[in-house]
């Protein structure tokens, strides 16, 4: 029986590119993922994809899996740690999904809740150029703004 949680997109299901509005920060020993948007929520989308960016060359990675998840935090600062800790362990975890698109569906700041589509495909070396390899997300001088967020990420 196929995995519930992983959705083929159909072809209605076109998913446009997203425009890049992150960088990558030097950081003693680690990174800095500063990510923006036109809002909070698009910021956080744009985190998630910055993880993807940092591990390969996003514009190798094609879309043909969407796995829905679902995270709540306590506050704002641990919503985007348990959003992103999600997203990097779908790449962790089997099947290794590396997302191209990431989609917060539902984005409530006051429950502190997230439930997103991460739009991408299995991590395979023939196909994807390896680069740093992600250990985990940290709570190290994490900020959230208006509409941009600072992340430092474990490598």
């Amino acid at each position: 029986m196929e995995d519930p949680d992983i959705l083929i997109p159909t072809e209605g299901d076109l998913i446009v590119p997203i425009q890049v509005k992150y960088e990558f920060l030097d950081h003693t020993a680690d990174v800095q993922i500063h990510a923006w948007g036109d809002s909070l929520k698009e910021a956080f989308e744009q985190a998630a994809v910055a993880m993807s960016a940092y591990m390969t060359d996003i514009k190798s990675v094609s879309i043909d899996k969407v796995v829905e998840i679902q995270v709540q935090g306590e506050d704002m600062l641990s919503l985007l740690y348990q959003f992103l800790d999600e997203v990097l362990f779908l790449f962790n975890a089997e099947p290794n999904l590396i997302c191209k698109k990431v989609e917060i569906v539902e984005f409530d700041q006051e429950e502190f809740t997230i439930k997103a589509r991460c739009c991408g495909e299995v991590f395979d070396l023939d196909k994807h150029p390896q680069g740093t390899e992600i250990k985990a997300i940290t709570y190290s001088n994490m900020q959230i703004h208006d509409k941009e967020v600072y992340v430092i990420i474990d490598i």
